[in-house]
């Protein structure tokens, strides 16, 4: 019909009768640097700047109040006249300077102000009677329902982050619904401030509106960030089907008898057959493989790291899904172990068709100052494949591991003579040049045999190893006793690709040192140290924060009195409650970042004693595979469930059956509860007496006999004994109560009935 090219940029805009004209409507847009400009029909009314305008918020028209009604970057609602407008100085005759603009802007007076302490993102105004209307403004925090004149009439506090509001209708007298969606993919629906209906939406919406479609009265409509477009509504169809009535039969038992065992044993030679899953079935639906660059990032993405002033490095790993057929809701999760970080670890792909090859590129580096507790990635793949059964397809999920390179965390460094902690691993092969074992950590000499090298981390620790010239033998040493052990498990490993590209597959490492017991139970000790002290902060916090509520709760008592009385250094104690509760806070806060580094490092010694006592009694990989589920069963250390309590409980089952010495032991029940222990000692002595087990002849099963005494036999060689003593022994059956804990969590959330708890581990 007409059309205005606007000589600003515009922001947002309203209409109404302005001013009470009869029969048409005005237009009011307000552009981004603070001017209302006024259209009448096919012409331009005026434009007015609004006092003190920096960015421009939502605006709203009132015809009740004849107002325009707007938040300003002040974080204060305001109410203009309409009249005030048309009558304040013209904005296109004002000068140009700077002192000008600003009087001729004070010259536009408010009609009234209301400081909400928040930015706004919508304005709404209602009347659903015609005695009175409402002001809705949505902020980022709460909602506002004000009067004509500015007054609070009610807010709400929100849960959560709003994305967009709509009040729509009044169902009681003096009650109005309002629609609020927020970033959590919620529609929450509200009378007044009562949450009355909640429900959950496939997208965030950023607009929603009610109307009726096909006769179809109470649509709501919502629209995405993205475009997509979705008509919904509360409540289901009305069901008109009545189930008839069942006729009366006699029950014969014997007869369901006979075919309730003849499906169980249906069910039971599907399972030995092939498993809940075909396993070919499901691998051929998507296959997942994974690359680690062999050269760093040419530009590290390495950002926001705390190691100190080494350059750190950082390396691609390109993950590749391959698939046969069509799945939906594909979603990939990568992680590494901390304080190795992502750029990104979290990728979705809505749709993938038949026969498609997806990429997706990271960037890994490190980012605190201390070493992780292992090098491996898992790229984890959940996707739903549709059946005729299910066209929303059936969940299922697919992992891949990659191994990252040691010098993303390491640098060559200068070798040390002498060390707090040494390890000696022993071969069956002449020793290997080290310079081909670790072609990036030394220079080429004259001497291609060299048989020394030092390791520098990232984070400052050093470890030296040395290959014997004679013997065949390697040494690893360091200052710490943790970081001995991604040098020696990456020795074992290159050492095995080495003699396998040499065809030799008779290779084995073993060791016969004594096990570093002492060395492991102190860095137990200090774990367990500091989740006391977070235990003994958390009250400390609890109580100063009690305290500083009751302050805050007389001083406002004090306040609201009507005859003034002295505060009585009620200030003064309110004060310095809050600095103790914010310095507390930062102590818990400090004493959880040393917590998981505590449990960072305590993970990388377990897997090194597990290593050690791989080699020492030369186990299989299921048995090594029992000890990992019993030594490293959490993956994140919680004061709820932590290390402790969790590794005792599994190694006390472990010495309950398959290494129990008699039929007393397996007799003793199982506590169901996870409680903090008061020390470490009984854990440390399960520990021993595990080793000590294992060096009696002692094997770690799974079976179902596994609980059978067995014979113990002296090995030959290895580590000296520990002795058990009648009274150690007396101890721990009378003790068994409380030493031996629930154990199904190494396995399931879920309890699973007559089941080991560490049966699931290899399957």
């Amino acid at each position: 019909m007409y059309e205005h090219n606007l000589q600003r940029t515009a922001c947002n805009m309203t209409y109404g009768s302005f001013g009470g004209v009869k029969g048409r409507d005005l237009i009011c847009i307000q552009s981004m640097d603070g001017m209302l400009m006024v259209f009448e029909q096919e012409s331009y009314a005026f434009g007015r700047f609004l006092p003190g305008s920096l960015l421009p918020g939502p605006l709203a028209y009132s015809s009740r109040t004849d107002s325009f009604i707007t938040v300003s970057s002040c974080q204060q609602v305001e109410s203009y006249k309409y009249q005030v407008l048309a009558f304040a100085t013209d904005a296109d005759k004002r000068q140009e300077t700077e002192q000008q603009k600003l009087g001729s802007g004070k010259r536009l007076v408010v009609d009234w102000t209301l400081n909400i302490g928040e930015q706004a993102l919508d304005i709404c105004i209602v009347s659903f009677n015609q005695s009175a209307s409402s002001v809705f403004v949505l902020g980022e925090r709460n909602f506002f329902c004000l009067k004509d004149n500015g007054q609070i009439r009610f807010m709400k506090k929100l849960d959560c982050s709003p994305s967009c509001f709509l009040p729509y209708c009044s169902v009681s007298e003096g009650t109005i619904n309002t629609l609020i969606g927020n970033h959590n993919h919620m529609l929450h629906i509200y009378q007044d401030v009562t949450l009355k209906w909640a429900t959950q939406l496939p997208h965030i919406p950023v607009a929603v509106r009610v109307g009726c479609l096909h006769d179809l009265k109470g649509v709501i409509v919502t629209l995405s960030d993205d475009g997509h477009l979705q008509c919904s509504y509360l409540g289901t169809d009305p069901s008109f089907f009545q189930a008839p009535k069942v006729e009366s039969r006699e029950l014969h038992y014997e007869e369901l008898d006979i075919e309730l065992k003849e499906l169980q044993k249906i069910i039971k030679d599907v399972n030995k057959s092939q498993g809940i899953w075909p396993m070919t079935e499901r691998e051929d639906d998507l296959k997942v493989s994974a690359m680690v660059s062999p050269k760093f990032d040419s530009v590290s993405q390495a950002a926001d790291v705390e190691v100190g002033t080494d350059l750190v490095p950082s390396v691609t790993v390109k993950v590749t899904l391959q698939n046969r057929l069509a799945l939906q809701k594909a979603k990939l999760s990568v992680y590494v172990q901390p304080p190795l970080v992502l750029t990104c670890d979290q990728f979705t792909f809505e749709f993938m068709a038949p026969e498609m090859s997806r990429t997706v590129a990271f960037s890994v580096y490190l980012k605190g100052s201390y070493t992780p507790s292992e090098l491996e990635g898992n790229a984890v793949v959940s996707y739903s494949r549709p059946s005729d059964i299910n066209p929303d397809g059936i969940p299922r999920v697919i992992q891949c591991k990659f191994r990252l390179p040691l010098k993303l965390i390491c640098l060559p460094g200068q070798p040390s003579k002498t060390a707090s902690h040494k390890l000696t691993i022993d071969t069956n092969k002449s020793p290997v040049s080290l310079l081909s074992l670790f072609p990036g950590f030394a220079n080429q000499s004259e001497d291609d045999q060299v048989n020394v090298m030092g390791f520098r981390f990232l984070g400052g620790s050093r470890v030296t190893l040395l290959a014997s010239k004679t013997s065949q033998r390697y040494r690893i040493q360091s200052e710490q006793f943790e970081d001995l052990w991604l040098i020696t498990n990456e020795l074992i490993i290159r050492l095995q690709e080495y003699f396998e590209k040499q065809g030799i597959k008779d290779f084995a490492c073993s060791f016969s040192g004594s096990m570093p017991l002492q060395e492991y139970f102190e860095l137990i000790d200090h774990h367990f140290e500091l989740r006391i002290n977070g235990e003994k902060l958390e009250e400390l916090l609890s109580e100063r924060a009690v305290q500083f509520r009751a302050i805050q709760r007389r001083l406002l008592t004090r306040f609201k009195d009507k005859t003034p009385a002295p505060l009585q250094h009620l200030d003064t104690l309110l004060d310095g409650t809050y600095k103790q509760v914010i310095a507390l806070a930062d102590a818990v806060e400090e004493n959880q970042d040393s917590l998981f580094q505590s449990f960072t490092r305590l993970k990388s010694a377990t897997h090194l004693v597990i290593l050690l006592i791989g080699l020492w009694q030369k186990l299989s990989t299921d048995q090594i595979a029992i000890l990992e589920a019993a030594f490293l069963p959490l993956q994140q250390d919680t004061q709820e469930l932590g290390w402790e309590e969790t590794v005792d409980a599994a190694i006390s089952h472990l010495l309950k059956t398959c290494l129990s010495k008699s039929s007393k032991e397996q007799a003793l029940n199982l506590s169901s509860q996870l409680n903090i222990p008061k020390d470490t000692s009984r854990l440390k002595k399960h520990i021993t007496l595990l080793c000590d087990r294992l060096a009696k002849g002692g094997r770690l099963c799974l079976s179902t006999d596994a609980a059978a005494p067995q014979t113990m036999v002296m090995p030959v060689g290895g580590c000296t004994t520990i002795p058990e003593s009648d009274l150690e022994e007396r101890s721990i059956e009378q003790d068994s109560t409380e030493l031996f804990t629930n154990h199904k969590h190494l396995i399931v959330e879920t309890p699973l009935p007559e089941v080991s708890p560490l049966q699931g581990v290899s399957e």
